[in-house]
């Protein structure tokens, strides 16, 4: 097999199983209730980190969350422009772990300001039928929190494993 050729099926096996792992994950968390909505926790963002080690990653999270929008019956707004939150998320991900001495704790503030902003422009339109202030901003809010508790705590263990034992991403 060519070695270019071996790598793009790494690269596309490697997108697969974040996509399903995502898919998995937000799945497990609508259970409860907390992957759409004006609360969210989605498990699945944790995942967010990946960017750091895996370029491929982004493409992973993207087709992760499209796949979970459709599958939990998210709005096709939710489907549209959830999918480029976390897409512009993981964008953001991969360029600041670039930076020479940024924290890398904040590696996944890019996932969470995108979120932050993206998503609750989607809900005042799909839940409350025009954008209001009223509504935008406390959203913004408890978005943002959610995100920021799974991205900057799940996400930031996640990445002190996969930094202490980077044989777990088969590299």
């Amino acid at each position: 097999m060519k070695k270019t050729t071996q790598k793009n099926l790494i690269f596309l096996t490697r997108s697969g199983i974040i996509a399903a792992l995502y898919t998995v994950l937000t799945y497990f968390t609508s259970l409860f209730g907390l992957a759409s909505g004006p609360v969210q926790f989605r498990l699945s963002e944790a995942l967010c980190i990946l960017p750091v080690f895996l370029p491929e990653a982004t493409v992973g999270l993207t087709l992760g969350c499209l796949v979970s929008n459709l599958v939990t019956g998210g709005h096709i707004l939710d489907i549209i422009f959830g999918t480029l939150a976390t897409a512009l998320g993981a964008l953001g991900t991969q360029f600041l772990c670039r930076i020479k001495h940024f924290p890398y704790v904040l590696y996944t503030l890019p996932s969470v300001l995108s979120n932050a902003v993206i998503v609750p422009l989607v809900l005042c339109y799909t839940l409350n039928g025009e954008f209001t202030h009223a509504f935008y901003w406390p959203t913004v809010g408890s978005v943002a929190l959610g995100e920021g508790v799974v991205c900057f705590l799940l996400g930031t263990l996640l990445y002190l494993a996969i930094k202490k034992r980077p044989y777990i991403l088969g590299g």
